[in-house]
Formats: C-alpha cells, structure tokens, sequence
C-alpha cells in the first residue's frame, strides 16, 4: 500500500509562492499517475493538477500559469509549485497517485493533506 506524505504547506502572502511536496513509501510510484487536489473550507474537492508516468500534465483553470507540477521518479515525489497566490487558493492541498500510468477521474491513493493559507 502506497503512502503518501505531503509537505510545504504554510501561510503565504497574496501574490507570495509555496512549493509543495509529495513524498511515497511503500512503493514506487514512478509508473503512476499522480496529482494534487485541494478543498476549500465548504466547498468540494476538486482537481489542481495532474502528471502522468509519461509527464504528461493537466491544470484546472485556476491553476494555469500559476502552478507548475513535476516529478522525480528517482526520489518518488511529486511537487506543486505554487506562484501569484490568492486568497481564493486557501485550501487543504492533497497529494493523489493511481495504480496506474494515465489517471483522469480514479485515483488509488491519497495523502493526509497540507493546509494551504493565503492572506490578502
């Protein structure tokens, strides 16, 4: 079973950046898929971005240009780089991983979640 441990969340002011990190064990996870979500306080999860085993990569709307993910296989994480934040991007930040190369709606694993503040 793969754990995923996530890091770098904190308090940032607007326009301020963070870089999150998403750690594996228990496992390699470097022909999975794998992402980040976030929940605001009230509102549903929903999708940040995504990169395949083949580092091919997706972002929601609000992360475009803003947002960059990428990951290292050798050392089994996966970051967010987080640029221009807003308060809107106050939220839980989750690191996701799939069982499998390509993940679009299914994902097998999930972190615990890093908190995610930004000041106006």
């Amino acid at each position: 079973q793969v754990q995923l441990v996530e890091s770098g969340g904190g308090l940032v002011q607007a326009g301020g950046s963070l870089r999150l990190s998403c750690a594996a064990s228990r496992g390699t996870v470097s022909s999975s898929a794998m992402g980040w979500f976030r929940q605001a306080s009230g509102k549903q999860r929903e999708l940040v971005a995504r990169i395949s085993s083949g580092r091919s990569t997706y972002y929601a709307d609000f992360a475009k240009g803003r947002f960059i993910i990428s990951r290292d296989n050798a050392k089994n994480t996966v970051t967010l780089q987080m640029n221009n934040l807003k308060p809107e991007d106050t939220a839980v930040y989750y690191c996701v991983a799939s069982k499998y190369g390509v993940a679009v709606n299914s994902w097998d694993y999930w972190g615990q979640g890093t908190q995610v503040t930004v000041s106006s």
